[in-house]
Protein backbone atom coordinates (compact mmCIF):
# COMPACT_ATOMS: atom_id res chain seq x y z
CA UNK A 1 0.00 0.00 0.00
CA UNK A 2 1.57 3.05 -1.08
CA UNK A 3 1.05 6.41 0.37
CA UNK A 4 2.54 9.78 1.65
CA UNK A 5 2.84 11.95 5.19
CA UNK A 6 1.27 15.16 5.44
CA UNK A 7 0.07 17.97 7.72
CA UNK A 8 -3.60 18.63 8.52
CA UNK A 9 -4.42 22.14 7.86
CA UNK A 10 -8.02 22.24 8.75
CA UNK A 11 -11.57 21.94 7.75
CA UNK A 12 -13.71 23.70 5.23
CA UNK A 13 -16.55 22.60 2.96
CA UNK A 14 -16.35 22.23 -1.03
CA UNK A 15 -19.41 22.14 -3.14
CA UNK A 16 -21.04 19.45 -5.79
CA UNK A 17 -21.87 20.61 -9.44
CA UNK A 18 -25.29 20.10 -8.11
CA UNK A 19 -25.47 22.46 -5.28
CA UNK A 20 -24.41 20.34 -2.52
CA UNK A 21 -22.11 21.44 0.96
CA UNK A 22 -19.87 18.77 1.52
CA UNK A 23 -17.49 19.14 4.89
CA UNK A 24 -13.72 18.26 3.94
CA UNK A 25 -10.52 18.52 5.64
CA UNK A 26 -7.23 20.13 3.82
CA UNK A 27 -4.33 18.11 4.03
CA UNK A 28 -0.47 19.37 2.94
CA UNK A 29 0.98 15.81 1.78
CA UNK A 30 4.52 16.11 0.74
CA UNK A 31 7.38 17.03 -0.55
CA UNK A 32 8.08 13.56 1.29
CA UNK A 33 12.15 12.40 0.77
CA UNK A 34 12.97 8.40 0.17
CA UNK A 35 15.27 7.94 2.96
CA UNK A 36 15.63 4.01 2.21
CA UNK A 37 14.75 1.53 0.03
CA UNK A 38 14.39 -2.10 1.38
CA UNK A 39 14.37 -5.14 -0.98
CA UNK A 40 13.85 -9.12 -1.02
CA UNK A 41 17.58 -9.91 -1.04
CA UNK A 42 18.88 -7.23 1.45
CA UNK A 43 16.38 -7.31 3.93
CA UNK A 44 13.82 -9.94 3.41
CA UNK A 45 10.84 -8.10 2.47
CA UNK A 46 10.04 -4.99 -0.15
CA UNK A 47 9.63 -1.61 1.29
CA UNK A 48 9.66 1.98 1.08
CA UNK A 49 10.81 4.70 3.54
CA UNK A 50 9.76 7.78 3.54
CA UNK A 51 10.75 11.03 5.62
CA UNK A 52 8.59 14.44 6.14
CA UNK A 53 9.23 17.28 8.33
CA UNK A 54 12.77 19.03 8.33
CA UNK A 55 14.79 18.65 11.89
CA UNK A 56 17.69 20.42 13.09
CA UNK A 57 21.24 17.95 13.08
CA UNK A 58 21.32 19.31 16.89
CA UNK A 59 18.31 17.32 17.78
CA UNK A 60 18.95 14.56 15.42
CA UNK A 61 20.96 11.31 16.80
CA UNK A 62 24.02 10.24 15.51
CA UNK A 63 22.22 6.85 14.15
CA UNK A 64 19.53 9.01 12.15
CA UNK A 65 22.13 11.73 11.16
CA UNK A 66 24.52 8.80 9.27
CA UNK A 67 20.82 7.27 8.08
CA UNK A 68 19.78 10.19 6.63
CA UNK A 69 23.05 11.21 5.17
CA UNK A 70 23.45 7.80 3.36
CA UNK A 71 19.88 8.64 1.75
CA UNK A 72 21.50 12.35 0.53
CA UNK A 73 18.52 13.63 2.16
CA UNK A 74 18.01 16.69 5.27
CA UNK A 75 17.26 15.24 8.61
CA UNK A 76 13.33 14.48 9.09
CA UNK A 77 11.24 14.61 12.23
CA UNK A 78 8.79 11.82 10.93
CA UNK A 79 9.72 8.99 9.28
CA UNK A 80 7.29 6.39 7.86
CA UNK A 81 7.69 2.79 5.68
CA UNK A 82 5.14 1.93 3.31
CA UNK A 83 4.96 -1.29 1.11
CA UNK A 84 6.41 -0.69 -2.49
CA UNK A 85 3.65 -0.74 -4.42
CA UNK A 86 4.48 2.53 -5.79
CA UNK A 87 3.57 2.70 -9.70
CA UNK A 88 6.92 3.47 -10.45
CA UNK A 89 10.53 2.81 -9.43
CA UNK A 90 11.58 4.67 -5.94
CA UNK A 91 15.24 5.50 -5.93
CA UNK A 92 16.82 6.59 -2.94
CA UNK A 93 17.02 10.31 -1.81
CA UNK A 94 14.33 11.19 -4.30
CA UNK A 95 11.83 13.54 -3.16
CA UNK A 96 7.80 12.28 -3.84
CA UNK A 97 5.17 15.05 -4.49
CA UNK A 98 1.43 14.89 -3.77
CA UNK A 99 0.93 14.30 -7.77
CA UNK A 100 3.13 11.26 -8.26
CA UNK A 101 0.82 9.64 -6.53
CA UNK A 102 -2.41 10.61 -5.91
CA UNK A 103 -4.89 12.19 -8.34
CA UNK A 104 -8.48 13.07 -7.68
CA UNK A 105 -11.05 10.76 -7.96
CA UNK A 106 -9.05 8.38 -5.27
CA UNK A 107 -10.22 6.54 -2.33
CA UNK A 108 -7.91 6.69 0.56
CA UNK A 109 -7.38 5.22 4.01
CA UNK A 110 -5.89 8.34 6.28
CA UNK A 111 -4.55 7.88 10.00
CA UNK A 112 -4.13 10.38 12.51
CA UNK A 113 -3.98 10.42 16.23
CA UNK A 114 -7.28 11.61 17.80
CA UNK A 115 -7.41 14.68 20.55
CA UNK A 116 -6.28 13.75 23.76
CA UNK A 117 -8.99 14.81 26.02
CA UNK A 118 -7.45 13.54 29.90
CA UNK A 119 -9.01 11.41 32.27
CA UNK A 120 -12.69 11.34 31.86
CA UNK A 121 -15.55 9.04 33.53
CA UNK A 122 -18.30 7.41 31.89
CA UNK A 123 -20.68 10.27 30.64
CA UNK A 124 -18.22 11.81 28.16
CA UNK A 125 -16.27 8.34 27.88
CA UNK A 126 -18.85 6.50 26.45
CA UNK A 127 -22.31 8.21 26.75
CA UNK A 128 -23.78 6.37 29.63
CA UNK A 129 -26.53 8.26 30.97
CA UNK A 130 -25.74 8.46 34.59
CA UNK A 131 -27.49 6.41 37.73
CA UNK A 132 -30.52 8.91 37.96
CA UNK A 133 -32.09 11.90 38.89
CA UNK A 134 -31.35 14.12 41.86
CA UNK A 135 -34.53 12.92 44.42
CA UNK A 136 -35.28 10.95 46.98
CA UNK A 137 -31.68 11.79 48.64
CA UNK A 138 -29.42 11.12 45.76
CA UNK A 139 -27.53 14.40 45.28
CA UNK A 140 -24.30 13.21 44.10
CA UNK A 141 -25.02 10.18 41.58
CA UNK A 142 -25.93 12.44 38.33
CA UNK A 143 -22.77 11.17 36.51
CA UNK A 144 -21.98 7.53 38.50
CA UNK A 145 -21.57 4.33 36.50
CA UNK A 146 -23.78 2.69 38.56
CA UNK A 147 -22.86 -0.92 39.78
CA UNK A 148 -19.99 -2.91 38.00
CA UNK A 149 -20.96 -6.64 38.23
CA UNK A 150 -21.85 -9.09 41.05
CA UNK A 151 -20.76 -9.76 44.42
CA UNK A 152 -19.89 -13.31 45.24
CA UNK A 153 -20.25 -14.95 41.75
CA UNK A 154 -18.35 -13.89 39.60
CA UNK A 155 -15.96 -12.43 43.23
CA UNK A 156 -14.30 -10.18 40.12
CA UNK A 157 -14.55 -7.82 37.72
CA UNK A 158 -14.79 -8.78 34.09
CA UNK A 159 -12.41 -7.17 31.80
CA UNK A 160 -13.41 -4.97 29.29
CA UNK A 161 -15.55 -3.44 31.61
CA UNK A 162 -16.37 0.14 30.33
CA UNK A 163 -15.42 2.46 33.00
CA UNK A 164 -13.38 5.98 33.47
CA UNK A 165 -10.23 6.58 32.07
CA UNK A 166 -7.69 8.12 29.87
CA UNK A 167 -9.76 9.08 26.99
CA UNK A 168 -8.27 10.06 23.37
CA UNK A 169 -4.80 10.47 21.76
CA UNK A 170 -5.02 7.03 20.34
CA UNK A 171 -4.02 5.84 16.77
CA UNK A 172 -7.02 6.39 14.45
CA UNK A 173 -7.54 4.85 10.88
CA UNK A 174 -10.62 6.72 8.67
CA UNK A 175 -11.21 4.37 5.63
CA UNK A 176 -12.88 5.34 1.99
CA UNK A 177 -12.39 9.04 1.91
CA UNK A 178 -12.46 10.63 -1.33
CA UNK A 179 -9.97 13.17 -2.96
CA UNK A 180 -11.92 16.17 -3.87
CA UNK A 181 -9.75 18.60 -5.34
CA UNK A 182 -5.89 18.34 -5.56
CA UNK A 183 -3.72 21.95 -5.21
CA UNK A 184 -0.35 20.24 -7.17
CA UNK A 185 1.84 23.50 -6.52
CA UNK A 186 0.71 23.49 -2.91
CA UNK A 187 0.70 20.06 -2.18
CA UNK A 188 -2.46 20.45 -1.17
CA UNK A 189 -5.36 17.82 -0.63
CA UNK A 190 -9.10 18.43 -0.03
CA UNK A 191 -10.06 15.38 1.17
CA UNK A 192 -13.79 14.62 2.15
CA UNK A 193 -14.86 14.02 5.61
CA UNK A 194 -13.52 14.30 8.57
CA UNK A 195 -10.16 12.82 10.13
CA UNK A 196 -8.49 12.71 13.56
CA UNK A 197 -6.29 15.15 15.55
CA UNK A 198 -5.41 18.73 15.96
CA UNK A 199 -4.73 21.10 13.10
CA UNK A 200 -0.82 21.06 12.22
CA UNK A 201 -0.97 17.54 13.33
CA UNK A 202 0.73 14.28 11.20
CA UNK A 203 -1.26 12.43 9.36
CA UNK A 204 -0.81 9.48 7.07
CA UNK A 205 -2.51 9.03 3.70
CA UNK A 206 -2.37 5.68 2.41
CA UNK A 207 -3.77 4.37 -1.06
Amino acid sequence: MSGLIGKKLGMTSVYTPEGKSLACTVIELGPCAVTQVKTEEVDGYTSVQLGFGDKSEKNTSKPLLGHFKKSGTTPKSTVVEFDNDFDNEIQLGASLTLADIFSEGDFVDVVGVSKGKGFQGVVKRYNFAGVGQATHGQHNRLRAPGSIGACSTPSRVFKGMRMAGRMGNDRVKVQNLRILKIIADKNLAVISGSIPGPKNSIVIVEK
